[in-house]
């Protein structure tokens, strides 16, 4: 079943992808209902391939969070701070290859990536990832598992230009026994060398009057799964994304 028509783009491959990896970059996020995501996708099919592994466009990921006991990577997202980190494992079921990585924004706004393969997700982080931390100027920091994320992407390269484009659904958030769906929202992720926006899907986007907004899954899963955790600052994105998912 091809739920988005998605056989309607020219397929690229990982190591073609790989050329346009954007490890850094500059990312402009967007949110709206999967009931949209058809018309944005349709405008879409001449500038853009997209990504094919064994068969599969749409491919499920699976990520395990780390942060401190008193949750230092969201208090810094939530307070504003400009350097800032996340540190994760994320898991892509289709090829079963996981990565631990560590996502950078500078005070410019500009995300690094920087990553190493490990065999699964480690609840109990191995001396190597530990020290693959540390090497990233991320130190005194107890790291233990704080939030697992699900969902499934597909992914566009642009055939033009240096741009590729990240579009989630059927997200859902847990840790424990608490559990945050968000079956009906998409989160679209522009990544770009330097921020552009006259590009096919930032157009398709601002004629359907879907406008760029902050959006870190993160913060607004943290922000859904723990009680009496201070996040006024995600409150107006929160009440959009519930809107967006009824």
């Amino acid at each position: 079943m091809d739920r988005f028509n998605l056989l309607n783009f020219d397929k690229t491959t990982l190591a073609e992808m790989n050329s346009v990896s954007l490890m850094k970059r500059v990312d402009t996020k967007f949110i709206l209902k999967e009931s949209q995501l058809l018309e944005v996708l349709s405008k879409l099919y001449d500038d853009y391939k997209i990504l094919e592994i064994d068969q599969e466009r749409l491919m499920k990921y699976s990520t395990l969070y780390f942060d401190s006991e008193n949750k230092k990577c969201f208090k810094d997202h939530h307070n504003g701070k400009l350097n800032r980190y996340k540190i994760r494992m994320r898991k892509y079921l289709v090829s079963d290859i996981c990565f631990l990585e560590i996502k950078k924004k500078n005070n410019l706004g500009i995300t690094n990536k920087i990553r190493r393969q490990i065999k699964d997700f480690e609840t109990n982080l191995t001396s190597e990832s530990k020290d693959f931390i540390t090497k990233s100027n991320i130190n005194n920091l107890l790291l233990e598992p704080s939030l697992y994320n699900n969902f499934s992407r597909m992914t566009l390269v642009n055939k033009n230009e240096s741009e590729r484009i990240t579009i989630d659904v059927d997200l859902s958030f847990s840790f424990g026994t608490d559990e945050k769906k968000f079956d009906k929202l998409v989160v679209v992720e522009i990544k770009q060398e330097g921020k552009r926006l006259n590009t096919t899907i930032n157009r398709a986007l601002k004629s359907m009057s879907i406008l760029p907004t902050n959006f870190s899954k993160y913060c607004i899963g943290i922000s859904n799964i723990i009680d009496n955790i201070k996040s006024n600052r995600f409150k107006e994105i929160n009440l959009k994304i519930n809107k967006l998912n009824n």
